[in-house]
């Protein structure tokens, strides 16, 4: 088998300590419509998959063995778990050492999440149906239970799908409205539009983040660069934002270039 291209693609936050990552498309082994690195294997070459799921892992310095990841429903249950391993819901949060929490997107937003000097990270998947559930104040309020607070909370909120691309019915936009999140729903040719990645932002400002502990990539799933269920009309790939600490203390600042081996966006 062979990658669309010899390089791994991740993306990383630049305020968060933890390792972490946002895969993008790119360094795979994945071919034909999941093309790259494509880390779910409901239809994908299991093979393939699963080389691309250790590709991540490595580059974390992680074993692929350690995921713990979700059968996600579009819902707002948030698992706390405390080894690898899969579960139902669409968040998750940990305070054990070695654990790689793990999300898949194709449009919706991943959320990732830490409280570096509790130890507690979290992971969340976030579509509209999510967002308006407030599934990121849940997830705060999961990792408080392992002893985070609010106001150390640092959250990432990874590539999704922007507001200009993402048209939706009246009915969603009145429910946006109704919740309280309506100055996020933009109209563009006469079709209601939602800038999600701003929803969950105001979302996270709620659950007592504070703003300069809040950060949006800006980047949009349609893009060349990552897999989208929208703009490959249901038949793509996934990436999968991650996030695990491997020490328990990371009182001290952790690792400064955010896990990722080479730093950055490699």
């Amino acid at each position: 088998m062979t990658g669309d291209t010899s390089q791994l693609m991740l993306l990383t936050a630049p305020h968060l300590r933890t390792p972490h990552a946002f895969s993008m498309r790119g360094g795979g082994v994945s071919v034909g419509a999941y093309q790259g690195l494509n880390l779910d294997d409901r239809e994908d070459d299991a093979q393939a998959v699963a080389e691309n799921r250790r590709r991540l892992a490595a580059a974390l310095d992680f074993d692929p063995a350690g995921f713990a990841r979700l059968d996600q429903i579009h819902g707002v249950g948030v698992v706390t778990v405390t080894g690898p391993g899969v579960w139902t819901g669409d968040a998750l949060t940990t305070a054990t050492p070695g654990v790689l929490l793990a999300i898949g997107t194709a449009d919706c937003y991943p959320l990732l999440f830490e409280d570096a000097q509790a130890g507690v990270v979290g992971a969340a998947h976030a579509g509209w149906k999510g967002t308006l559930g407030h599934i990121a104040e849940k997830t705060v309020e999961a990792m408080c239970e392992l002893g985070a607070r609010p106001e150390r909370i640092r959250a990432a909120v990874g590539p999704g799908i922007c507001g200009e691309r993402y048209g939706v019915g009246v009915e969603v936009a009145a429910k946006f409205t109704e919740a309280g999140l309506g100055q996020f729903v933009l109209t563009g040719n006469g079709q209601p539009h939602l800038d999600l990645a701003g929803a969950n932002r105001a979302v996270l400002l709620e659950a007592g983040l504070s703003e300069e502990n809040i950060w949006l990539s800006g980047r949009c799933s349609t893009e060349a660069d990552f897999y989208s269920y929208r703009r490959d009309a249901g038949k793509t790939g996934r990436m999968w934002a991650v996030i695990g600490f491997k020490t328990v203390d990371l009182k001290n600042g952790g690792l400064k270039n955010g896990g990722l081996k080479n730093g950055g966006e490699a």
